[in-house]
């Protein structure tokens, strides 16, 4: 990858997609598409509040999510969360009752409260977000969705957005190849292949730590961080190349740059 910038202004975003061979962006739903992280966030909080009060450890705090959760599987959450501290339980299966006392009880729990949140409430996508989408749609590259939920079609159709992705490589595709979650890029490698992409002509577009890190390990052509409340030198440390706080912040370098206009081009040319 390139070197990592320190400025998010025009002129450094310039510089830093120019002479890039991208032709797709590989984008996360939860936090970059839509606010779902955010009913993510809740999910888990109203999860775990009164679960960990119950076994009489520390209290659930809004840090535990970034660090043990966002942008995992929802297993993987379960898990990390409670070795956090120091708690065991019996894995179960994917089709356990939300009731059960196991990781896969507990994760189905709370996807109960995300799924119920979603109906009642709908959800909205990011405008920053749907500005760059159709930019770089109409600029001619491609793009593709990669997220741990399990959740992504049902978001992307109460978005309004599902037409917008051919590609859409989500928890129920990774469990069904076996896939591990991020922060191993197989998820991210897997939308590139079904692209006929190489991993250099990929962005991976991401606001999570272990989506940012999924990109690096993976030596994407670009990895973008969207600075949601992780914190900029947090993803930049991660491994983005450049963080910004909303997407359309890089419409001008993407259509303006030589190297991105000519890319986008051929693209067109090739369809």
């Amino acid at each position: 990858m390139g070197a990592r910038v320190t400025d998010t202004t025009e002129e450094s975003s310039i510089d830093l997609l120019h002479g890039r061979t991208i032709r797709a962006f590989l984008f996360d739903l939860d936090g970059v598409l839509t606010p779902t992280a955010e009913v993510h966030m809740h999910a888990w909080a109203r999860l775990f509040t009164p679960y960990l009060e119950g076994r009489g450890v520390s209290p659930y705090v809004e840090q535990d999510y970034f660090d043990h959760i966002d942008g995992k599987p929802r297993f993987d959450g379960v898990r990390d969360l409670l070795a956090s501290r120091g708690i065991e339980l019996e894995p179960g299966t994917p089709d356990a009752d939300p009731a059960d006392d196991t990781v896969w009880g507990l994760g189905n729990r709370k996807n109960s409260v995300f799924s119920d949140t979603i109906a009642e409430e709908g959800v909205a996508a990011y405008p920053a977000s749907l500005a760059f989408l159709k930019a770089v749609i109409d600029d001619g590259y491609e793009v593709a969705v990669v997220s741990s939920s399990k959740n992504a079609p049902p978001v992307l159709a109460a978005a309004g957005i599902a037409d917008r992705f051919d590609v859409v490589v989500d928890g129920n595709v990774a469990a069904s190849l076996g896939l591990p979650g991020k922060p191993a890029p197989d998820t991210y490698i897997h939308a590139a292949d079904v692209l006929g992409l190489t991993v250099l002509e990929c962005a991976v577009v991401e606001d999570a730590v272990s989506g940012v890190q999924a990109g690096a390990r993976g030596a994407f052509g670009l990895v973008i961080g969207v600075d949601r409340g992780v914190g900029r030198k947090v993803l930049l440390d991660a491994g983005a190349d450049i963080v910004v706080q909303e997407l359309d912040e890089l419409i001008d370098a993407v259509s303006k740059t030589e190297t991105t206009s000519s890319i986008a081009e051929n693209n067109k040319e090739s369809k």
